[in-house]
């Protein structure tokens, strides 16, 4: 497997349960390849305006807007909405730009893009794909690559198979055409080995579980698996040989309370101080050991994992500093 910021893996497709951090992960990938001199598009689906939330700045719009400028490198940003899509696919493909907006003033864009949401996926994709392979400097489209990368923080395990994979059955149901001829290309560059799909997920039970459940699923179809990204990783404060014994209650709380009035921290209940740390200590060895448990689940799926540590304390946020920290991490 090549690595992580190889120049030959063109798209990077982030996904990972709600609540993992792939929004920040997929920012710090993305600003990680543009440290290295690259022209990097990071692209949003949800319309959630996570992207701009990070990087400081006002909502991204269709086009791609400047996110970090760099001495040797540039990463750009842009929300793709499903109705501009549907409207791009007309006026491009059947020259119904005029059409196309009688329909959206009647509310029937809308319609078809909500109702419908194998049609919204196609439309996404299509973004993405266009993003992939579009070309600058030569009208015959044969020049360099617009970006050397996309980066897509792409919608969360519980749904990206059928996101990545809605082309193929687009193919499969249209065996003739312009429309078997688009979704087959579409499916060619998601299943190449030019991407990636980046699992993000916590140490947790239920992130681990739906990682697990997406790599399998991935797999099956045929998509091309990338890094296992653990995110907020927190360091054991106690050796390994000490976990099992100190989870299991093994604290001796007298030494503790002698070592905090000896450092002169015991206060006046320097026992009750001692108590209240055995247990937070048992508490972090339990913590670790189900940790390392979890851990193994995703060592045995067989894919390279990234370590990507806490910021911001147990519950705090990621602002662009930390994004700035997490690229340094993946480089």
């Amino acid at each position: 497997m090549p690595d992580l910021l190889a120049a030959r893996v063109r798209l990077h497709v982030v996904t990972g349960k709600g609540g993992t951090g792939k929004t920040t992960a997929a920012a710090a990938l993305g600003l990680a390849l543009a440290r290295r001199g690259r022209r990097v598009l990071l692209m949003e689906v949800e319309g959630r305006q996570g992207l701009a939330r990070l990087f400081d700045t006002g909502p991204l719009g269709y086009d791609a807007s400047p996110l970090v400028r760099l001495p040797r490198g540039e990463l750009l940003g842009l929300s793709v909405d499903a109705k501009q899509a549907l409207l791009e696919y007309l006026e491009v493909f059947y020259r119904l730009g005029r059409a196309g907006r009688a329909l959206e003033r009647i509310g029937a864009v809308d319609f078809a893009t909500t109702i419908a949401p194998g049609l919204r996926d196609v439309l996404l994709t299509g973004k993405v794909y266009d993003a992939v392979r579009q070309r600058r400097g030569s009208r015959r489209g044969d020049g360099p690559y617009a970006y050397d990368h996309v980066v897509l923080d792409a919608p969360p395990t519980g749904r990206i198979g059928r996101f990545l994979n809605v082309n193929a059955l687009v193919a499969d149901l249209a065996r003739v055409g312009p429309v078997h001829g688009q979704a087959a290309a579409m499916t060619e560059v998601f299943t190449s080995s030019a991407t990636a799909v980046h699992v993000v997920t916590l140490l947790e039970d239920m992130p681990v579980q739906e990682t697990v459940d997406a790599v399998e699923e991935l797999a099956r179809l045929g998509l091309p698996l990338g890094r296992l990204l653990v995110n907020q990783v927190r360091p054991s404060l106690l050796a390994d040989d000490r976990l099992e014994p100190v989870a299991a209650g093994d604290v001796d709380v007298a030494g503790l309370r002698a070592g905090l009035q000896a450092a002169g921290v015991g206060g006046r209940a320097p026992r009750v101080r001692a108590e209240a740390l055995a247990r937070q200590t048992v508490e972090h060895a339990q913590r670790v050991t189900r940790e390392h448990g979890l851990r193994h689940r995703l060592d045995d799926l067989g894919l390279p994992v990234v370590e990507l540590p806490q910021l911001g304390g147990a519950h705090g946020g990621v602002d662009q500093a930390g994004v700035h920290e997490l690229a340094g991490v993946l480089a």
